[in-house]
């Protein structure tokens, strides 16, 4: 698994060794794998949000012609939200401080459940955000 999810400059000599053992059981996999190395090329190329929003288009209807039914809710979110998901063009930000943020306070939460005490809860928070940092502190001055 962790050989389809590098591409193919990442990938060592015994990482494609299992990726040709893989594609010779089944040819889908190996134009899924070369699908998804296309779409991320298109997002690694400086490309306005118009010629962005084209190419995605035509890679749409390459996967379609594909006849691989395992892009089919992604196609169908990207359809739904391509002109938000092209603004990546423009100046290249995404949303992933947004979307690790989100994921740290979710699995603070689970971590806090049945504090009920709201300073031990933020006590907590505080504790789970910024301790590695106070911790590396101490460790440097000692």
């Amino acid at each position: 698994m962790w050989a389809l999810r590098k591409s193919e400059e990442q990938l060592t000599d015994d990482d494609k060794d299992v990726l040709v053992c893989l594609f010779e059981h089944s040819p889908s996999l190996q134009m899924a794998y070369k699908l998804c190395q296309e779409l991320t090329s298109i997002f690694d190329t400086q490309l306005s949000k118009r010629e962005g929003k084209r190419q995605i288009w035509q890679w749409m209807h390459k996967v379609r012609a594909s006849k691989l039914r395992c892009f089919d809710r992604f196609l169908t979110t990207l359809e739904n939200w391509l002109d938000d998901i092209a603004n990546y063009f423009i100046d290249r930000h995404t949303s992933g401080f947004v979307e690790g943020f989100n994921n740290k306070l979710k699995v603070i939460k689970r971590r806090c459940y049945g504090i009920l005490n709201v300073a031990h809860l933020f006590q907590r928070i505080q504790l789970d955000l910024y301790g590695h940092s106070l911790f590396a502190l101490k460790i440097i001055e000692l």
